[in-house]
């Protein structure tokens, strides 16, 4: 068995990012690009583990 089918769905996704318009919003890829993201979970300045790394030395 060769890989027909497997090529042929890889050539029709390619075909439809090629030639398919699509509504790119972007503001919101600028501010990925950037880092300005309002909706952070945990401010990158702070390690979860460091807490830890005085106790276990001891």
């Amino acid at each position: 068995m060769g890989r027909g089918r497997a090529k042929a769905k890889q050539t029709k996704v390619a075909r439809d990012l090629k030639y398919r318009t699509h509504d790119t919003d972007l503001g919101a890829l600028a501010r990925e690009l950037h880092g300005e993201s309002g909706d952070s979970e945990q401010p990158d300045d702070h390690d979860e583990w460091s807490d830890y790394s005085e106790r276990d030395t001891r």
